[in-house]
């Protein structure tokens, strides 16, 4: 694209084939083995729309043996998705990659989610040319306020944007939703009253679709099952297409397709800490599939040192009960403390921790990050759990750090 894309409404179609899924047809009508990637957050986590796809392609192509590559991760986005792609899509050779960040990203800006997807898109074209994207956009509450006057939620016409320039094809369940509610025959959510002067009253037999607005019910995944399957049953007649032409120019200059991630090392830990043994560590064991190495130190002035060759770097690392808070320094200023709870923390979750950004690309920075000495303030958390049956005063208690990989656009220099 010659010049930056400015945002405009994009209409809402239940499906774009575009260029389609060629090559991912073509080796299914072949048999052997295929891969199928499925890229995103907690709706497609769930046993729902990607089990039952997935099972749905096995009884509809039983010469080939399809096998799933299971990416996601629930509340996050395309920003983190950008990094741990290659970790946990692109080592394991998928042929063809369903993307869904439209809920996780609606409160993002454009800009920001091109920068992501655009990056999604090169990384996987880069690794292999003849792999087939295509985009799934579900639904949250307060979409149908876009869909029935026929646009896309943001998040999901950006995508479209980016999607179309590339000719990538897309699904769009959340309309089929919206469609649904409208005519009366689907209820959102218990008590959701934002039902709309064009919508009639729902019926006795209408579905439920979810209890919180986001998250299908079984009746929910089964409209996405129903939608994704039709959409790419539309698509089998499409041709075969080598996308490495597409890599000559991307949609927006400032893509993140040199976004990676990189696991620690020993010689960038001072001594205090140690890496958890998914067989002996329960947090070890509960994310060992999202984080090659999990490296977890308590201890007031314990470090992580490296210098790295790029404009931005983040960790990747879990909030919890018993977490601590760390101060940074990068190029000499420090900042913090960053605290690694927050209202939320009754339990542990993978997020990212930002360090800096908008540096020089192409000088090399100094980061240190070390724990701090004082335990964050817990009150958001412990104002609400205090007077439980089952409340353990040294669940939360600790300065705990755990980290996963560093994130970054460049490269560690050693």
């Amino acid at each position: 694209m010659t010049a930056s894309p400015r945002y405009a409404p994009v209409a809402a179609q239940l499906s774009r084939p575009r260029l389609g899924l060629g090559n991912f047809t073509a080796k299914l009508k072949a048999g052997g083995e295929v891969r199928v990637a499925y890229f995103g957050g907690s709706i497609t986590a769930a046993d729902g729309w990607r089990p039952g796809s997935l099972e749905r392609l096995r009884a509809r192509y039983p010469q080939a043996e399809i096998n799933e590559i299971n990416a996601t991760i629930g509340g996050t986005g395309s920003a983190l998705g950008v990094y741990r792609l290659g970790h946990d899509v692109l080592e394991h050779r998928p042929d063809l990659v369903f993307v869904e960040f439209a809920v996780n990203d609606a409160s993002a800006a454009p800009e920001q989610n091109w920068r992501s997807f655009d990056g999604i898109v090169r990384q996987i074209w880069s690794a292999d040319p003849t792999t087939d994207i295509c985009f799934v956009y579900t639904y949250q509450a307060g979409f149908e306020e876009d869909l029935d006057a026929g646009s896309c939620p943001q998040a999901a016409g950006a995508e479209e944007m980016l999607a179309d320039y590339y000719g990538i094809p897309s699904i769009n369940p959340a309309l089929r939703v919206a469609e649904l509610r409208r005519q009366g025959k689907l209820i959102i959510k218990p008590e959701y009253e934002s039902l709309g002067t064009a919508a009639e009253r729902p019926s006795a037999d209408a579905v439920l679709f979810s209890n919180d607005g986001v998250h299908p019910l079984p009746a929910g995944h089964r409209i996405y099952t129903d939608v994704v399957i039709e959409a790419m049953s539309q698509m089998e007649a499409s041709a075969a297409v080598d996308h490495e032409a597409f890599l000559a120019q991307p949609f927006v200059s400032d893509h993140w397709q040199a976004a990676t991630m990189v696991s620690l090392t020993p010689q960038m830990l001072s001594a205090g800490w140690r890496r958890l043994d998914p067989s002996s560590s329960e947090i070890g064991r509960r994310f060992a599939r999202n984080m090659e190495a999990i490296w977890e130190a308590d201890g007031s002035g314990e470090t992580i040192r490296f210098r790295f060759r790029g404009p931005q770097v983040q960790l990747f690392d879990l909030l919890g009960p018993d977490a601590g808070q760390v101060m940074i320094t990068v190029d000499g200023q420090t900042h913090g403390p960053s605290r690694r709870f927050d209202k939320y923390c009754s339990y542990h979750r993978l997020a990212t921790m930002g360090l800096a950004s908008g540096l020089d690309p192409d000088q090399v920075h100094e980061v240190e990050v070390k724990i701090h000495p004082e335990q964050p303030d817990r009150s958001a958390v412990l104002d609400r759990v205090k007077d439980d049956d089952d409340f353990d005063p040294a669940k939360y208690d600790g300065t705990f750090i755990r980290v996963g990989a560093i994130l970054l656009i460049g490269q560690i220099v050693e």
